[in-house]
């Protein structure tokens, strides 16, 4: 099948990247002139687990091209995929404007009927107004589907292979053969393919992610708590978690979500509810919480060194909103840092990919080192900010060694109070029953 995919950026890349892997002939299309040189040679331009091999692989066997020129993409399309931004407007909604110019694009350049898939996050009622946006320019027939992607980054080329489940929002029968066709690759092994009319596909994404950040705000608020009170928060997670009813997944305290979606989604998801008469209480609670959980590791070191923190280092280990990627939108790293700044500190970061994007946040107000160890040679604490494999199991000793004060602020709970008590450390976890 012939396939272009409008929108090189994560969701994008990843989507055509592994249709093609599957033997589709895939074109996409970005307005970037750069990234399409940089893509072209079959190099990723941000990081991801996987992506490049996989890249590498399908521009080689020329399964996969890349163009600015979205007519020529479209011309011989069967489907397309609309994969662009939908940023967050100043009233919290979704912008559209990318979706929509888009489609009117694609509207100008089909050549017959066509299938347009939108996958970008949007809110309730956008595939009817993509299906206006191509008919205003064009005679030819066109369904629109509804196609909510659930990719988490670190893990999103494996998310796409192995999906879940894959959720199409159309009532045209033809689109869902295409559609299931297209999928039926991935699901192998059983997972469903729902089918559903658009609205309700569009509605499930901001569920679900309305959802997980929803229990993710819940255990921040409770190891706040459980702080004040004296219990270990990973005991009442653990417990709490053995119930079938509840389950462990999205139960880990730390210092709040970040990234393009979460943030992002639960805001649009309260700004639809508004728009409808209804007020979205517990995801505007559950965005409150977590952007008051972001400032805890400040609030932590601050109650510890004091507020004029003028002439003290802290290393930071973790820039990145997660491991396994380099992505710092909303990353609580970000947060914490200005925070430390702002009380007179300076910042010594280590990220294994995220210090280039930190850099354009930051510039020089802080200082970036190249290994993890050389974030704490004189620094007054070390504060894991990103939970990244390399930093569970450390050296230790030499941590204490490098450090003027054997001091560890936690914000993601890696390592147990115990174990940091016996080696000689001042440990600070998130909601683990010490108050410091």
């Amino acid at each position: 099948m012939k396939i272009a995919v409008a929108g090189s950026g994560y969701v994008g890349l990843v989507a055509g990247t592994c249709f093609a892997e599957t033997g589709h002939d895939v074109v996409l299309v970005d307005v970037d002139e750069d990234k399409i040189r940089v893509l072209g040679r079959g190099e990723t331009p941000f990081y991801e687990p996987g992506l490049s091999d996989l890249l590498e692989r399908n521009v080689r066997e020329g399964r996969l091209a890349f163009t600015t020129d979205l007519a020529v993409a479209v011309e011989d399309a069967q489907v397309v995929f609309i994969c662009v931004g939908t940023p967050q407007s100043r009233d919290g909604s979704a912008d559209l404007r990318h979706v929509l110019d888009v489609a009117a694009d694609i509207g100008r350049a089909m050549k017959g009927p066509l299938v347009v898939v939108c996958k970008s996050t949007v809110p309730v009622g956008t595939a009817e107004r993509v299906r206006e946006a191509v008919a205003a320019h064009t005679s030819h027939p066109v369904q629109v589907v509804s196609n909510p992607e659930f990719l988490k980054e670190g893990a999103a080329v494996d998310d796409f292979l192995r999906p879940d489940r894959v959720v199409i929002g159309t009532d045209d029968e033809q689109a869902r053969r295409l559609m299931k066709d297209l999928y039926e690759p991935f699901v192998r092994t059983g997972n469903p393919i729902l089918f559903m009319d658009n609205a309700s596909a569009e509605m499930t994404k901001y569920c679900a992610n309305g959802l997980l950040a929803a229990r993710i705000s819940f255990m921040n608020e409770i190891a706040r708590l459980c702080r004040e009170v004296g219990a270990d928060v990973n005991q009442v997670r653990i417990g709490a978690g053995a119930d079938r009813r509840i389950g462990h997944a999205f139960l880990f305290p730390g210092v709040g979500y970040g990234g393009s979606c979460f943030p992002k989604d639960v805001r649009a998801l309260v700004k639809t509810g508004r728009e409808h008469g209804i007020e979205m209480e517990m995801l505007r609670a559950t965005d409150a919480v977590n952007e008051r959980q972001k400032k805890i590791i400040g609030e932590y070191v601050i109650r510890r060194f004091g507020e004029d923190l003028s002439g003290r280092t802290f290393a930071i280990w973790g820039l990145a909103f997660k491991p396994r990627t380099d992505d710092v939108r909303e990353a609580p790293a970000l947060v914490i840092i200005e925070d430390l700044l702002e009380a007179g500190a300076a910042i010594r970061a280590y990220d294994p990919e995220a210090v280039d994007n930190t850099r354009l946040v930051f510039g020089e107000r802080i200082e970036y080192v190249s290994k993890s160890y050389d974030a704490c040679e004189g620094a007054d604490a070390l504060i894991v900010a990103t939970e990244w494999n390399e930093f569970r199991r450390p050296d230790f000793e030499r941590i204490k060694k490098l450090l003027k004060q054997p001091v560890i602020f936690d914000g993601r709970n890696v390592y147990e109070p115990d174990r940091m008590a016996a080696l000689g450390f001042e440990y600070q976890g998130v909601g683990r029953g010490n108050r410091g």
